[in-house]
């Protein structure tokens, strides 16, 4: 049977499994039901191995192809966590666990491997080994990271891999892949300041930390404007100011927190040098005590230059010319696939999902349509990138 009809006749199953996962949503690492799924699934369609626990709670299946000639390894992933966002929908299949939902589609990314998974296990129409890997914690908890401190890359011999999110706003059929820093390390910030607090009536008799963190705060709005090149990308966002309770008493210490998003190693030593730079000069300049962290969180999303070539050259042979935008720019959004791109070369895609709700909006839904495309541009990545010998 044609790739096309194999795909289309398995796409009532796996619409199946995505609504079922998208009403169990599981947070971060506990994510043991929709790991049991992947795990179950993928012995009952024949994977040739299924280790669970890899990074605590992560899946990887094994398959290998007909001829085993070319040695190629090529790794393929797909997240499994879900948000803790109370879902605004009236869908039959609409989440069952108050305030958390899959608003970020990866019970889509999930189902779409899983039926990569299922072709190429009973095709098995290419020379070399697919790794198929569901990670679980991408929003906020590592989990890239996790599978890679277990071993994942090493453990299972993988020599390139693959990432794909799905993408509001971008036509079902349509993709988006660029060369180099395509999405943005994102790390955090954590300033605490102390002054002296008092009664509000005599301001003269405190030190006010609240005046102190307003210059603060505006003050470090400068490393974007006037310390970056303008051509560089890089975000510093004071997203919270903890200070007081009272209306008559100035505060003792003032917290703040923050997000910095940067596109490029350069961006992202001097953000912190001058955030640390400008917070201690401030606060010299007040005469207050201050501790500032600045905690790296997941780093630049890095497509290789070939790579990336490579699955354009795949979507175009499978889908047509035009169906691949390569002068997509980067975005300040953040990814912890990241981690798997600075381990090995690879590339990673975002996939149309039509027109729906924005990503982590609580009316967000991933499209079932865009399912068989998915499963369709996994299944030729690997039988393109190790193709089947006579």
């Amino acid at each position: 049977m044609p790739k096309a009809e194999l795909i289309a006749a398995i796409h009532p199953e796996l619409t199946a499994i995505r609504r079922d996962l998208h009403r169990h949503p599981e947070l971060m690492y506990d994510v043991h039901r929709t790991a049991g799924v992947v795990a179950e699934k993928l012995k009952a369609w024949g994977v040739d191995e299924v280790v669970t626990g890899i990074g605590q709670t992560g899946v990887v299946g094994v398959i290998k192809g007909r001829n085993q000639g070319s040695g190629k390894v090529i790794a393929m992933r797909a997240d499994m966590d879900a948000l803790p966002i109370h879902e605004e929908t009236n869908l039959e299949h609409r989440s069952t666990v108050p305030g958390k939902m899959h608003a970020c589609g990866h019970d889509g990314h999930t189902t779409m491997l899983l039926g990569a998974a299922k072709y190429l296990a009973e095709t098995r129409d290419f020379d070399g080994t697919a790794i198929v890997i569901f990670q679980p914690a991408e929003e906020g908890g590592a989990g890239a990271k996790a599978m890679i401190d277990d071993g994942l890359m090493t453990r299972f011999g993988i020599q390139q891999v693959y990432g794909m999110h799905n993408k509001p706003g971008l036509a079902v059929g349509q993709f988006d892949v660029r060369k180099g820093p395509t999405m943005a390390a994102a790390d955090r910030i954590h300033i605490k300041i102390e002054g002296k607090g008092g009664h509000a009536a005599a301001p003269h008799r405190v030190n006010d930390p609240i005046v102190a963190a307003c210059q603060l705060v505006t003050a470090l709005q400068t490393i974007s404007s006037r310390n970056a090149d303008p051509l560089d990308s890089i975000v510093v966002s004071v997203t919270a100011i903890n200070a007081g309770e009272a209306f008559n008493v100035i505060p003792q210490t003032v917290e703040l927190k923050g997000s910095v998003r940067t596109l490029t190693p350069q961006m992202r030593e001097l953000a912190e040098k001058r955030i640390k730079e400008v917070t201690a000069g401030i606060m010299a300049a007040f005469g207050m005590s201050v501790v500032c962290d600045y905690l790296h969180g997941y780093p630049v999303t890095f497509n290789h230059a070939e790579q990336a070539d490579f699955v354009v050259g795949t979507i175009e042979a499978a889908f047509g010319a035009g169906k691949v935008d390569t002068t997509v720019p980067p975005t300040m959004g953040s990814e912890d696939f990241s981690y798997m791109l600075e381990e090995r070369p690879g590339a990673f895609i975002n996939i149309g999902n039509g027109e729906s709700a924005g990503l982590h909006h609580p009316a967000y839904e991933f499209n079932d349509a865009v399912i068989p495309v998915g499963v369709t541009y996994w299944a030729n990545l690997i039988e393109t990138a190790m193709p089947a010998r006579a």
